[in-house]
């Protein structure tokens, strides 16, 4: 059954840049916004935020070396993994999406750009950045 399971996970990765619906050229465009508090390069130091290289896959507050809020990490242990769906309703409103994950209305987000206007893009342009 794991190797079933795994086998899936692995189809669906693969599958995710197929997934998007933005524009991953657009995105890269925007993503320089997002460049002020997160990397994108394989094995780069976060700073501001988390790096983001590698991010679609990944369970949401798990980056090793990051500090995220116990709001993010209390979605990641209720199963939330970054994907291209997970990241155009997250990046809209982070802290309201954090509040519907968790189910806590003082949930807050760290991310300082709380209104992300091209979701879909971002979204297209990080599901494009594979390892």
């Amino acid at each position: 059954m794991k190797t079933i399971l795994t086998a899936a996970a692995t189809i669906l990765a693969l599958a995710v840049p197929a997934l998007a619906e933005g524009d991953a050229d657009k995105g890269a465009k925007e993503f320089r916004k997002c460049k002020a508090c997160h990397k994108l390069e394989a094995g780069a130091k976060s700073t501001v935020g988390p790096n983001l290289y590698g991010v679609m896959g990944r369970t949401a507050g798990t980056l090793e070396g990051y500090k995220y809020s116990s709001y993010l990490v209390a979605a990641g242990e209720a199963g939330v993994v970054w994907d291209v769906k997970t990241l155009e309703a997250y990046l809209p409103d982070p802290t309201a999406w954090l509040k519907e994950v968790t189910g806590d209305d003082g949930a807050k987000s760290k991310m300082a750009a709380q209104r992300v206007k091209s979701a879909e893009d971002i979204a297209a342009y990080l599901a494009s950045v594979v390892e």
